[in-house]
């Protein structure tokens, strides 16, 4: 059961360690400089920005 446990710690940190190594590259090339950029690229030209034209299915 123990190891187990170890493995399952290791498995924990292999994770963690990916993901703060994830965080850092897009950190340095630059993903997050200019978010606002990004959000509004969302929007196309026959919608927009700031105003919403979908709706859920049944409203």
């Amino acid at each position: 059961m123990t190891a187990f446990y170890v493995a399952l710690w290791g498995l924990a940190a292999a994770l963690g360690a990916t993901a703060i190594g994830g965080l850092v590259w897009a950190i340095r090339r630059g993903e997050f400089d200019n978010l606002r950029e990004g959000a509004a690229s969302i929007f196309d030209d026959e919608e927009p920005i700031g105003q919403a034209t979908d709706r859920f299915p049944g409203e």
